[in-house]
């Protein structure tokens, strides 16, 4: 801190000097974002243990009220589930309406992914996390190597996220005539409602799969039909701080399913059906 302090007071430029010093503070005030977070998870985990609020305060060296106030205070555990910084949400991309690559058409995303940005944007606001989306091109081609990333898009969309998925032992995606989802260790297919039926449900993928460089991972969900992602979504907005304790960061994957209005495309309610499937120990 005292090397940053210095090198920002000597730079000569007055502008370039108050910008680093703008750069620097919006680092730091992250910093003690991210570390409130990290005090709020453990005074919770002490109380979790058994300690009463009294005990805690001896240890801090703090009042018994001071605990208290440190126990709401900052941003809820969960956050780190996301992460520390800006949240960038990739959504898979199609060429608009059926036109050939030689046509210049746009890359658009569904309603279903737009929906699902703005339900997650909500979601970390209310952590204090900003987000942003972009769009992946019909190429299928993303960039996973990076930090705070959250992926919205099927196998068959991107070959890369298809490829990354292979290497969950527990459960994929096949086609036959259709779509489905498998979960190899009970031996059970998911099949949409909307491929049997015509019912107005659907599941999706939620995990945390490894990055290429093999430097951290990111956060893939995905439907067998885009509202099924829509359902991942309804799920995490509602149980985001109970799986966050079962979980934390780790690599992990489940199935969520869905039910929903088939005017509105809105999720009236979502559920897990598979167990956590922790892929690390």
């Amino acid at each position: 801190m005292h090397n940053d302090m210095e090198r920002v007071s000597g730079i000569g430029d007055p502008v370039d000097r108050a910008k680093a010093a703008i750069d620097l503070m919006a680092r730091y005030q992250g910093w003690v974002l991210e570390l409130s977070r990290v005090r709020r998870e453990a005074i919770e985990e002490a109380q979790a243990s058994g300690m009463t609020q009294a005990e805690i305060a001896s240890r801090l060296g703090v009042s018994r009220g001071r605990v208290g106030q440190l126990a709401s205070a900052g941003p809820p555990p969960e956050r780190a589930f996301f992460g520390t910084d800006l949240v960038t949400v990739s959504l898979g991309g199609k060429y608009e309406g059926g036109k050939a690559p030689d046509q210049n058409p746009s890359e658009v995303v569904t309603k279903e992914d737009l929906d699902n940005f703005e339900h997650l944007r909500k979601l970390l606001s209310g952590m204090k996390l900003d987000a942003q989306y972009e769009v992946i091109p019909p190429s299928g081609i993303v960039n996973l190597n990076r930090d705070n990333h959250v992926v919205i898009c099927g196998p068959r969309l991107s070959p890369i996220v298809a490829q990354v998925l292979e290497g969950d032992d527990n459960l994929r995606f096949e086609k036959d005539h259709a779509w489905h989802l498998i979960d190899q260790k009970a031996g059970k297919q998911y099949r949409s409602p909307m491929d049997e039926d015509g019912s107005a449900g659907d599941f999706g993928y939620l995990g945390r799969l490894p990055r290429l460089d093999g430097r951290g991972t990111f956060l893939y969900i995905a439907g067998i039909h885009a509202i099924g992602a829509n359902g991942v979504v309804h799920y995490l907005e509602h149980n985001l701080a109970e799986l966050y304790r079962e979980v934390r960061t780790k690599r992990f994957s489940t199935l969520i399913s869905c039910r929903y209005n088939p005017e509105s495309l809105e999720v009236l309610e979502s559920r897990r059906v598979t167990p956590l499937y922790r892929h690390e120990g």
